[in-house]
């Protein structure tokens, strides 16, 4: 693939080998992730939640990651009723593999049924300017039967204080069919911070001005959210960071193309010709994106195979492109990578697939987060 992906392996992954579902990649930066282990403020609080039933360890589910410095901030989709905290983080420093799951930025944020406090975190992005900017559904239970607890909004948090300093409510950009899924944060060239949240549900792209507060939606053409694609199912959306513009790529899963859009044309709303086909999915047909090297550099695996793969989007997008960058196993998938501590390339995975089936055992979702490890053939 070039220089650019020589100098990326060399940088960020670790090589190494390793197999079986219980493998130890590296001992002092791999943690496993478990509903067992969340922090209540104390023990009766712990109590009441289980007995009542707002507390359901096995309902605990990772899928969403932003690393800053040495913590790393998860989201836990209220999918299933019992999930107690949707947003947290835990310490990457942690010695041993479980890591304690702890409310952030607060337990009262979490309170399920309160609209100033989190309902359903489904996705998370952290800026340059040290802001975590997390997307709230405000539908809970979505796995089970949906209850709608309050609108859906975007929150921002300063993570040098820990405090709140902007939410957005996204009412007035939703549909009835509207089911928004990612957020991407990108700025513009005169340094003004937006949002680009995917609407998997409605086929848009709902472009927010972080600053002001505005907004508005970008339908997408029928190629894209129907039409030769048919089924309207995830969304996904990945900010490819360039010297010559950022360029926002998406597709559903069931679509059979990957599209792209200049990001200064979804600042100006100018979709209209603005959106490129670029090009057919290779021979599966079906790729899942988990996100970027916070440079032109998209990772991707395949649905339903766990090995992960990189594209450098500054080449055609074409099989002989694509390198393997983590051989997989048979338990998890991953469902994000992102760069962060120790200058390393991490994912977050789990057995999500049985989750939803509900046959993922009475123990729950098996949960990880690791640097991306390049195996020997």
């Amino acid at each position: 693939m070039g220089l650019y992906s020589v100098l990326f392996l060399s940088t960020f992954l670790v090589i190494g080998a390793y197999g079986g579902c219980t493998r130890n990649i590296i001992p002092d930066l791999s943690f496993k992730l478990t509903g067992t282990e969340l922090a209540f403020p104390c023990e009766s609080t712990k109590n009441i939640y289980k007995t009542t039933g707002r507390y359901v360890a096995k309902n605990v589910i990772a899928t969403r990651m932003q690393i800053y410095k040495d913590e790393a901030f998860v989201a836990l989709p209220r999918y299933k009723h019992g999930v107690p905290f949707t947003l947290a983080k835990f310490c990457l420093k942690t010695r041993g593999c479980k890591a304690t799951l702890i409310p952030y930025p607060c337990w009262p944020l979490q309170e399920e049924g309160n609209c100033e406090a989190f309902q359903n975190v489904v996705d998370l992005a952290i800026d340059p300017m040290d802001h975590l900017w997390v997307l709230d559904i405000g539908l809970v239970n979505t796995l089970e039967q949906p209850v709608r607890r309050c609108c859906p909004k975007v929150v921002g948090i300063n993570l040098k204080t820990g405090l709140v300093v902007k939410v957005i409510n996204l009412e007035s950009f939703v549909t009835p069919e509207s089911r928004l899924q990612y957020i991407v944060i990108d700025y513009s060239k005169d340094g003004r911070p937006f949002a680009y949240i995917a609407d998997g549900g409605s086929g848009a792209i709902i472009v927010l001005d972080l600053q002001l507060g505005t907004g508005f939606r970008i339908v997408l053409p029928a190629a894209v959210s129907g039409g030769s694609c048919g089924v309207k199912d995830v969304l996904y959306v990945a900010l490819a960071r360039k010297p010559c513009g950022n360029v926002l790529y998406f597709s559903y899963l069931s679509c059979p193309r990957l599209f792209s859009i200049k990001a200064e044309f979804l600042q100006k709303g100018q979709a209209n010709g603005a959106v490129i086909d670029v090009g057919c999915k290779p021979c599966h047909g079906k790729i899942v994106l988990l996100g970027t090297d916070n440079g032109a550099a998209l990772f991707f695996r395949y649905k339903g195979e766990s090995d992960i793969f990189i594209w450098n989007s500054e080449t055609a997008f074409k099989q002989e492109n694509f390198l393997l960058v983590q051989k997989g196993d048979d338990c998890r998938l991953a469902t994000q990578v992102v760069a962060g501590y120790k200058k390393l390339m991490w994912a977050i995975e789990s057995n999500f697939h049985d989750y939803v089936c509900n046959t993922d055992g009475c123990l729950g979702p098996s949960m990880a987060v690791h640097p991306l490890i390049k195996t020997c053939d």
